[in-house]
């Protein structure tokens, strides 16, 4: 079952969540993310947060875990480690991108911590979804017409390789401190990505 994270960033597409959203998914709301979730008329399984943001007053047919305000983890990073712990493998992250850079960088921190410790964490807002990839290969079939960007994540430099895409690489260094990794496309239907050395960060449009 995939646990999707519903957070409270600004300028969230609430067509988007209700397009991504299934009914096998287990719902968390990230404090303000309810809001959201009640804007796309999705009742989450679970609303986990300090509440220092969220307007309305909370449900009492769902379940609430409410958080110290005074805390070192934001209320997504909670809401993560929470579903760790109940068992959870497969993360997707609504409403964490955008806004305040300091929440969107702290959310592509948790992608960072899911990619380290193998589950598997995606962010999606506005068209725009972000991952961290470290050493493998990823298969990016069926995304023919899509615009990518690679850049390193957390290392001073990242080698990749690329299949089906507009500007093919093979085995080349991407560095920290050169944009050379922006604006790709996806040219193939069968398509992948493969990380030979360090981790990297892959940000892909679904809108142009």
């Amino acid at each position: 079952m995939r646990c999707v994270i519903i957070s409270g960033a600004p300028d969230t597409d609430i067509k988007e969540i209700q397009s991504i959203c299934t009914d096998d998914d287990f719902i968390v709301c990230a404090d303000s993310g309810y809001t959201y979730a009640k804007e796309a008329d999705i009742k989450p399984n679970l609303i986990i947060g300090d509440f220092d943001s969220l307007k309305e007053e909370l449900p009492s047919d769902i379940e609430v875990v409410k958080l110290n305000a005074q805390k070192d983890d934001t209320d997504t990073e909670h809401c993560v480690m929470e579903c760790i712990r109940r068992g959870f493998k497969d993360f997707m992250l609504l409403g964490s991108v955008g806004g305040r850079t300091d929440h969107t960088f702290a959310n592509i921190a948790i992608l960072a911590f899911l990619s380290e410790y193998n589950y598997n964490g995606v962010a999606r807002n506005n068209g725009e979804e972000i991952r961290i990839l470290k050493a493998g290969t990823y298969d990016m079939s069926g995304k023919k017409g899509l615009t990518f960007s690679v850049f390193p994540y957390g290392c001073e430099s990242v080698n990749v390789s690329y299949k089906g895409a507009l500007y093919h690489l093979d085995r080349y260094t991407l560095t920290y401190n050169v944009s050379r990794g922006i604006s790709n496309i996806f040219s193939d239907d069968e398509a992948e990505i493969k990380i030979n050395d360090g981790r990297a960060i892959l940000l892909t449009y679904y809108k142009r």
